[in-house]
């Protein structure tokens, strides 16, 4: 029997950054889908189901944080975790308000994929098919 790949939803502004996450968390064996903007993460978030929001804080089209709070409030049960260049205390602090499970400053990718394992490892997301 097959199990269903965690589904995490990426959202950077950062052609790059987009890139390294998808490549290196769909070797930890998640299915990633990426989006640049608040916009296209909310089209996303609406038309596809998903078991984890990995957020960037500035984003073309506005904030990542008032991103997280609507997508708590449309699907409560998706954890949301930012990954993002602001590293002071009162930023985690700012995005654990706006209803953030975890929160990760760039660049370190190593605590970014824990993270990930944590929130992931809660789930019922690798169901059999």
């Amino acid at each position: 029997m097959l199990r269903a790949k965690c589904r995490i939803l990426c959202v950077d502004d950062h052609e790059d950054t987009s890139e390294m996450l998808q490549l290196l968390l769909s070797q930890e064996d998640y299915e990633v889908v990426t989006a640049v903007t608040v916009e296209d993460a909310l089209k996303l978030a609406k038309s596809e189901e998903f078991d984890l929001y990995v957020l960037d804080k500035r984003l073309p089209d506005g904030s990542g944080l008032e991103l997280c709070k609507k997508l708590s409030a449309a699907t409560p049960d998706v954890p949301c975790m930012f990954y993002t260049g602001d590293a002071y205390e009162w930023h985690r602090l700012e995005a654990v308000a706006a209803g953030a499970d975890g929160y990760v400053a760039k660049p370190d990718i190593d605590a970014l994929i824990e993270g990930v394992r944590k929130l992931l490892a809660r789930r019922e997301c690798a169901a059999t098919v």
